[in-house]
């Protein structure tokens, strides 16, 4: 009997992931089955209470005429209904198949999407119960697999997938058999709910239309000019760009043309057919020279905007008209710029603004420190988060609307504003973005995307780069928590010391609540208030975080895999190269040589 002691690490904060050595037959199995219980246990009644937000957009999405006969069928009986869809990579067709297949011996109704990206899933799983399963590792490379899921329109915590991991453990195979063999006998296969394979052109049109309606009602709500009649549709000339798409062989691959053919004049498309071999690299946007590929046909096909999506849709990263990535900082700002100007509180038939809104921003711990003052500029409140997109949905869904919108430096940006999805949508934010540059004069031979972003702060960052993980033998504590510590020990003592203390040297044995036990005095008080000077902004949500007079650094825990990650601004190089040294001074008394990989790390 398997023990899957193996397989723990796939467990992660967002998903299951990793190696497919470890997806073997029987973790498969298991994991339909214990996919099967916890749907299994849900009411079958389809009166589900959804979360405030699910409410709002859940009775938009089903308003589209395009809704089929199948749907009201499955709505009309008392079945947990789960939708599954699967990825581009080379397995993941097959695991989906194998865990629809045991769902359905469990006498729960399964509808198959096929290959679509992880937020089409979501945007399905809407329009039923909320419960959803896509088998896919996102942006991770070709040999990793990978399942994210949803129930009850919400994905898991971190806290609930180490539950589910223990679920599945401590669920001896014998008596998910039994349970399995017993449902066979008193069910007989022929009563079984027989899955349903939506066709591919139904998946794909109800999705294009439910994303138009949203530019219609976004429409219709801007004033009009006092001389001209109100408008029922949205324009029908379709966006004055040329534009070039980067699917990267994933799962946008099968939609984009489509779907932004739909909305825009001119399109050349990149790496658009599904692949799971990814010959053009990983499905990633975000690592260093992905977008090499993307910046070269812009400039060659003189185009206004380049796009590229990760490998299941929910990353988006741009590259300007000059062929320059735009920073997801940047971009993050933007797209928070046109949620404020088009968010239905902030729009009325007068143009009266909600006076009792307050609107909030949400971005990662990873994000530039321009972005609080750029946010409040633009009248928001500016919230930092940890890292994860799945965190962040969380706090949207538990924001009661405050939180109108949330985006990670990593290209995960997801909308609050009640008219499509809660979740991150790459082609959706990209679509959002590009009405709102043409709303705002930017198109051919008119103002370039360069135009807005050459007015944005300019700084000098390194990318977010993976570190090792260093290791920390016979210490109780990981070198992020002994870091973490040890700032916050400087901060106290530096609070509580007087200037005139400066050539004293720290003493250790004051660490009372540090348990940084590697460190001996190797700093002055004159050296830590280098290091930490007046003024210096100190969190440690997640990881340590140090924001300067000009410019940040973070070191964290990655989320997604057994590495630090790090990421360093300034607003000049030298400034840059200064917070750089001011981290390996902080680390090098824990790891000289995670000091020295500091260092080394390149400005972008």
């Amino acid at each position: 009997m398997p023990s899957f002691a193996a397989q723990q690490s796939l467990f992660r904060a967002y998903d299951i992931r990793g190696s497919r050595q470890y997806f073997t037959t029987e973790f498969i199995q298991a994991l339909g089955h214990a996919f099967a219980h916890r749907y299994s246990a849900l009411s079958t009644s389809l009166d589900h209470k959804l979360p405030n937000d699910a409410c709002a957009h859940n009775t938009e999405l089903k308003d589209i005429s395009s809704t089929n006969s199948l749907i009201t069928q499955n709505q009309n009986n008392k079945d947990t209904i789960i939708v599954i869809g699967y990825d581009a990579r080379i397995g993941s067709d097959m695991i989906a198949q194998k865990i629809a297949s045991i769902l359905t011996h469990h006498n729960l109704q399964v509808i198959q999407l096929g290959l679509v990206t992880t937020p089409m899933m979501v945007f399905w799983a809407e329009r039923y119960q909320g419960h959803g399963i896509i088998v896919t590792a996102s942006h991770s490379a070709k040999e990793i697999l990978g399942i994210k899921w949803l129930v009850n329109h919400r994905s898991p915590s971190s806290a609930e997938i180490q539950l589910f991991y223990q679920q599945l453990l401590h669920r001896q195979q014998a008596s998910i058999d039994a349970e399995y063999n017993r449902a066979m006998q008193a069910n007989g296969l022929k009563n079984h709910p027989q899955d349903t394979c939506l066709p591919a052109e139904q998946i794909a049109t109800a999705y294009i239309a439910a994303i138009d309606q949203v530019f219609q009602k976004i429409h219709q709500s801007k004033p009009q000019p006092s001389n001209k009649r109100p408008s029922n549709n949205q324009p029908s000339t379709k966006l004055d760009f040329r534009m070039v798409i980067d699917c990267m062989h994933g799962a946008t691959s099968l939609i984009a043309q489509r779907l932004f053919g739909h909305f825009c004049q001119d399109i050349v498309m990149l790496n658009d057919t599904p692949d799971g071999n990814f010959p053009s690299g990983n499905p990633d946007p975000t690592e260093p020279h992905r977008l090499k590929l993307l910046q070269h046909s812009v400039q060659q096909h003189q185009a206004d905007i380049g796009l590229a999506f990760d490998g299941d849709g929910d990353r988006l990263m741009i590259v300007d008209n000059n062929g320059k990535v735009v920073s997801p900082d940047h971009l993050l700002y933007l797209l928070a710029q046109l949620t404020l100007a088009e968010h239905p509180n902030m729009l009325s038939p007068k143009n009266s603004v909600d006076s009792s809104f307050k609107p909030q921003i949400v971005f990662d711990i990873k994000c530039s420190h321009h972005l609080s003052t750029l946010l409040s500029e633009l009248g928001a409140t500016p919230v930092i988060s940890r890292t994860g997109s799945s965190f962040m949905r969380e706090q949207l869904q538990c924001s009661a609307g405050e939180i109108v919108f949330a985006g990670e430096l990593s290209g995960h940006f997801i909308f609050n504003d009640s008219r499509f999805i809660v979740y991150d949508d790459a082609m959706y934010a990209a679509l959002r973005l590009l009405h709102w540059l043409a709303a705002n004069g930017v198109g051919r031979g008119k103002k370039s995307l360069t135009d807005i972003t050459d007015d944005l702060p300019a700084m000098v960052s390194t990318a977010d780069h993976y570190l090792p993980m260093p290791k920390t033998l016979g210490a109780e504590y990981s070198i992020v928590e002994q870091l973490s510590q040890f700032c916050r020990y400087l901060r106290q003592l530096l609070k509580a010391t007087s200037a005139d203390s400066d050539h004293h040297l720290i003493n250790t044995d004051s660490l009372v609540d540090c348990h940084c036990s590697v460190i001996e005095p190797h700093l002055t008080l004159k050296q830590a208030r280098d290091l930490m000077p007046v003024g210096t902004t100190l969190s440690c949500i997640d990881g340590v975080r140090l924001d300067f007079a000009h410019g940040f650094g973070v070191l964290r825990q990655s989320n997604t895999s057994h590495h630090l990650t790090a990421r360093f601004a300034g607003d000049s190089i030298d400034q840059l190269r200064a917070i750089q040294e001011k981290f390996a001074t902080l680390c090098r008394p824990f790891d000289k040589e995670l000091a020295a990989q500091i260092v080394a790390i390149p400005a972008e």
